[in-house]
């Protein structure tokens, strides 16, 4: 199957498509694509190019995504289809994520819906992740993954920069149970000139997902002297704090050098040390320091207590009983 109708648009004047799938909300004349490159206006009728067209799929460790409170321990069977309705200029998947003449949405084989959760459940998976380029892109194969996912006790998790519109978020909630965010900045024009897209459908989608409850966990890559101001820093820790919980974890990830974008130096660990510090200090309970495993612990937001220790994605030494602190009793938020 190469492709299939899409979803989620409105016809317009002159055979020109509205998609209402992203936030970006392309105006698609006829014979063209929207931003993504992975949608098409064909004769009136959009077409979703990389229906199925899986690029990777892996078996990996859930706090790989990385979800540290979502079902830790268990694996996740971890797909992706090619497309990205983002432009960030650090990218890190941007070989699988950045369409282009050798990256065609059309040149991964075909794998059924029935196919990918049969390969879950004979892996051991506990959970679908739909990760490693934007998963909102391949929203409608997603829905049919997970809805016979869910049939067969399976959760599913989106990895994602949360580019969303209330219309798709409305249609795969249902079928959601765990989302990790990826918010790249905390400023307006920051965002837009990092990443082509505007930072306020991401916060609303965060809120959307949180008040749905959806399990919900945020992720920063900090990249040095882009989003680690302090303002940024504040903002960010504050709104998830407030706007959000205190009980939602924040990871806070160390910037490498990207082959298009070497002038940027690695995040210094004193500095993610610092924005940890911060999240702290703005209320939250749950602040991890991304590709350092040293801080990448659970201790009891109560009394301190280590009471999760990470030794790797697949390791750890745990001292819960029955989700809760064993010195003091405090219970941790999370899906256990």
């Amino acid at each position: 199957m190469a492709e299939q109708p899409a979803r989620l648009y409105s016809p317009l004047e002159d055979g020109k498509l509205r998609c209402e799938l992203c936030a970006h909300r392309c105006l698609i004349p006829p014979g063209q694509k929207g931003l993504c490159r992975v949608r098409e206006n064909r004769d009136g009728e959009l077409i979703a190019l990389s229906y199925g067209r899986l690029i990777a799929a892996h078996v990996d460790p859930i706090e790989k995504k990385p979800l540290y409170h979502f079902l830790p321990g268990s694996l996740s069977y971890s797909i992706s289809s090619p497309g990205c309705n983002f432009r960030c200029q650090w990218c890190q998947n941007a070989d699988i994520s950045q369409i282009s003449s050798v990256n065609a949405p059309e040149k991964p084989r075909f794998v059924s819906p029935e196919r990918v959760v049969e390969a879950a459940l004979d892996s051991g998976c506990k959970s679908i992740a739909y990760t490693y380029t934007e998963p909102t892109l391949s929203f409608e194969y997603n829905l049919a993954v997970s809805q016979l996912a869910r049939e067969m006790g399976l959760r599913n998790i989106y990895v994602t920069n949360g580019y969303m519109t209330a219309e798709m978020l409305a249609l795969s909630i249902p079928t959601l149970d765990a989302a990790n965010v990826d918010i790249k900045a905390f400023d307006e024009a920051i965002h837009k000139r990092y990443t082509g897209a505007r930072l306020q459908p991401v916060l609303e989608t965060c809120e959307a997902l949180f008040k749905a409850g959806v399990w919900l966990e945020i992720t920063t890559l900090l990249v040095p002297s882009v989003n680690d101001d302090e303002a940024q820093l504040l903002g960010l820790a504050e709104f998830i704090a407030v706007r959000l919980s205190p009980d939602v974890p924040w990871h806070i990830s160390r910037y490498f050098p990207q082959p298009q974008f070497r002038h940027i130096p690695p995040t210094s660990p004193e500095r993610i040390y610092h924005a940890m510090d911060v999240g702290r200090k703005a209320g939250l309970r749950y602040v991890y320091g991304g590709n350092m495993l040293a801080s990448a612990d659970t201790d009891c937001p109560n009394c301190g207590e280590r009471v999760i220790r990470r030794l790797g994605y697949s390791e750890r030494v745990e001292s819960l009983k029955d989700n809760a602190c064993p010195k003091c009793g405090f219970r941790l938020a999370g899906v256990w």
